[in-house]
This record gives structure tokens, C-alpha cells and sequence, in this order.
């Protein structure tokens, strides 16, 4: 691929700010990505978050491996002020299903006998064991599993914030509010794209990241993704109960769900419930895409998370809930990332199946991207297209629960203010 080549990217989110990065660092000139989005970060990029888990536990080593990798890119200087390593509490309540226990089993042993988590790994059999690495905990706790101190988050937004300012500084030209309409084809090439405002940009090559959104700009994806939702919730806590909070480690029940230390500017705590997500396919195109409106949660999710609180922190279990909202991402069948040619078309890639598990690659990904651009072709089979896979009849092996689409579920919870907004 030639350095002057005219780059389109689509889609500012983990997966597109991550290749236009590489890009540019690599000295790609022409690079112009377009967000539906006005703000920055993107609204509906699952990584404009306060927060993400950065470890490296997987059933399959392959990602374990990528993830270590990404990982010590997180300690790079453009990427380590936005790493807390806090450690991860990974484990089971008493009451966790088979399949969460053989999940849980599979991602310790990816990563036990490396050499980059020798004394990394406490065993947790007990509450005494879980008392030791997180003292905060008043719960009761009855769970079994492990503590990696090799582990933490990243500060979502933030890191997103920070690589689109690096982007603009090695001369990206991003253009926010630029949804796009259609993409635009000379014969089987394709050459651009139009916005929903009817301006043209035309390039050599265009990468689609449009994380769940995919479908509505290339429905030929069919349902080898699937736009997926997962429910989010928050608390906002005084800053003597953040501050008694500060430091514990990413806690996770593989079958209740999962939270973080308190956000260290706002003090707000960050909840979200075990399930397998939610669907939306009442769509114009048959396909599961976001839904308009992303300000709620379903109740039954609002009840697991209190369930969660209970278990782990009782005096917050009762506590209001703000910032209810779905975080949307693209599953495949095999929660393994898309990138490849679109098959039939010139100068198109796609970017895509983040299947929940991708942010933790921003400082990695957008290199894949670049290396497969400059090839012409993807050489790892497990990240092509896969004409014909279906991602809504698969049960994904480390994901609780069935999946569930909106239109069968009758009751959802609004934070008040919006509730009256509606009225």
C-alpha cells in the first residue's frame, strides 16, 4: 500500500481511532475518519466509558497472548496514565450455574502456568481469602475462584480522549456529527462514502469500525454480528465512602456481575449485572442494530445488580441508581474479531465482532488493521469473513444466561429525570 493512499475510516470508536493511529504513526499522510457522533468520545462506542477491564484471562491462549501484549502497550507513555493495575477478582457465588464454573476454570488455566503471572495468582476458597484482598468487602462473600494481581482497568473515555488528540497531532482529520448514509461503489470498487448530509468523501480505501452500527451501512454482514446490549449502572458515592473504596480490585462473580474502584474524579461507582445480552432486531432492515434511545435497563438486570451489592458492599445495595444505560457491542458466533476484505468488493475493509472483549486491545488493534491493509489479505483464518455464520443461534460459552431481544422484555427502569422528561 502505497504511503499517499487516501484512507476513509468510518467509525471513531476503539477499533477506528486505533487504526487511524497506527496509520498515521506509520506515516499515512491521508487518513479522514467520520463519527455520527457531535461529542467526543462517540455516544455509542461501547468505550466511551468510565471504565474497562484490562487482564488477560481468556478460554482460548491465542487472546491471552494478544492480551498480554496489549497490556504492556498500556504501560507505554501515551496509554499508562489511564491503567490503574488494581488486580482482578474473578470467581463464582455458591449459587453460579456449571457452565460459569467451567468458564471461570478455562480462563485460569490460560494463564497459570506463564511466567508472567508466577505469584500473580491467589486461590479464593474462602471469605478469609477474599477478605485479604479487598478488606472493603462486608458482604458475605460465599465465592470461590481467584484473585490475579496482574490485572485492573483502564480509564475508558479518557484513553479514548487521549488517542484522538494523538491522532490529530500526527494530522488525522476527524470529522464529528458526519453519520454516514451510503457507502459509494464504482462497479465492484468502493470509493467513498456519502454522509446523511449528502457530502462526499471519496478514497482509495475505506475501513468500516462501526462497532454495532455495521449493519445499518453493510448489511451483507447479515448476522455474522449481532448488535448486543449490555446493561449499565452507576452510584454515586460521597467522597469519604469513595475513598474507603479506593483500590479494590476489578471484582468480578461470573454469574452476578462486575464493578470497579470508584471513578477517581467523580466518585461514582460503576455496576453491571451478569446476563448474555439483549437484541433489538425491530429494525427497517431485519437485523440487530442500537436502539435510538439507550437510557435504561431492564429491571430484572437492576435487581442483579443489587443482588451483586449485597453480596459485596450491603450498605450501597439499596442506594439510588443513575446513569442507567445499554452499552451496545458487535458479537460474533465465535467471539472472534472480524478483520478482513469485504469479499466481492475492492478497497473495503471491515473491523468488527468486538464480542465484548475488545477495548482492552486499543493500543494494539489498529496495528492488526495496518498490517492487513499492507498485505492485501488476512492470513489468520480466525479473523476473516465467515459468510454464513450466525451469532444469534450460538450459546456463547463464557456468557451467563440467554440472549433476550427488547421486544420481550416489559419492564425497564429510567433514572427519575429522564422519566419525567418522557412525561
Amino acid at each position: 500500500m502505497d504511503k499517499q493512499t487516501s484512507i476513509l475510516i468510518l467509525g471513531a470508536g476503539t477499533f477506528g481511532l486505533s487504526t487511524a493511529f497506527h496509520l498515521a504513526k506509520a506515516g499515512y499522510p491521508n487518513i479522514t475518519v467520520l463519527e455520527k457522533s457531535a461529542t467526543f468520545p462517540p455516544e455509542l462506542s461501547a468505550g466511551n466509558d468510565l471504565n474497562k477491564i484490562l487482564r488477560a484471562e481468556y478460554e482460548d491462549p491465542f487472546y491471552a497472548e494478544l492480551a498480554l501484549k496489549a497490556m504492556a502497550a498500556w504501560k507505554t507513555p501515551l496509554f499508562a496514565p489511564y491503567y490503574h493495575e488494581t488486580g482482578y477478582l474473578l470467581c463464582n457465588s455458591a449459587a453460579a450455574p456449571e457452565k460459569s464454573k467451567i468458564s471461570l476454570q478455562k480462563s485460569l488455566d490460560s494463564i497459570r502456568q506463564r511466567p508472567e503471572f508466577s505469584d500473580k495468582i491467589t486461590p479464593v476458597t474462602s471469605r478469609d481469602d477474599i477478605h485479604r484482598v479487598a478488606p472493603a468487602f462486608t458482604g458475605p462473600m460465599q465465592w470461590k475462584g481467584y484473585f490475579n494481581s496482574f490485572a485492573g482497568y483502564a480509564s475508558a473515555a479518557d484513553a479514548l480522549q487521549a488517542v484522538y488528540s494523538a491522532c490529530i497531532a500526527l494530522g488525522v482529520t476527524i470529522h464529528l456529527d458526519s453519520a454516514v448514509r451510503t457507502l459509494i461503489y464504482s462497479g465492484d470498487i468502493c470509493t467513498g462514502a456519502v454522509t446523511t448530509k449528502g457530502k462526499q468523501y471519496n478514497a482509495s480505501i475505506t475501513v468500516l469500525t462501526l462497532g454495532a452500527s455495521l449493519g445499518s451501512v453493510l448489511p451483507q454482514i447479515k448476522r455474522q454480528v449481532i448488535a448486543k446490549a449490555s446493561p449499565v449502572a452507576h452510584i454515586q458515592l460521597t467522597a469519604d465512602e469513595a475513598a474507603q473504596l479506593r483500590g479494590i480490585p476489578v471484582t468480578y462473580a461470573r454469574d452476578l456481575g462486575f464493578f470497579f474502584e470508584p471513578d477517581r474524579r467523580t466518585n461514582i461507582l460503576k455496576i453491571c449485572p451478569s446476563m448474555a445480552g439483549y437484541t433489538n432486531y425491530d429494525t427497517p432492515s431485519g437485523l440487530s442494530l442500537p436502539c435510538d434511545d439507550s437510557a435504561f435497563i431492564p429491571a430484572v438486570d437492576e435487581a442483579m445488580v443489587r443482588r451483586l451489592l449485597r453480596e459485596t458492599l450491603p450498605a450501597l445495595a439499596d442506594r439510588p441508581l443513575i446513569g442507567r444505560r445499554v452499552c451496545w457491542c458487535a458479537d460474533s458466533a465465535d467471539s472472534e474479531y472480524v478483520i478482513d476484505f469485504v469479499p466481492g468488493k475492492k478497497g473495503l475493509v471491515v473491523v468488527t465482532g468486538d464480542s465484548a472483549h475488545a477495548f482492552k486491545m486499543l493500543p494494539t488493534v489498529g496495528g492488526w488493521v495496518k498490517d492487513l491493509m499492507e498485505k492485501g489479505k488476512q492470513d489468520l483464518a480466525r479473523w476473516r469473513w465467515k459468510e454464513g455464520s450466525d451469532a444469534a443461534e450460538v450459546d456463547i460459552s463464557w456468557r451467563v444466561g440467554k440472549t433476550t431481544d427488547f421486544k420481550d422484555v416489559k419492564d425497564m427502569r429510567r433514572d427519575p429525570e429522564l422519566i419525567k422528561a418522557k412525561l
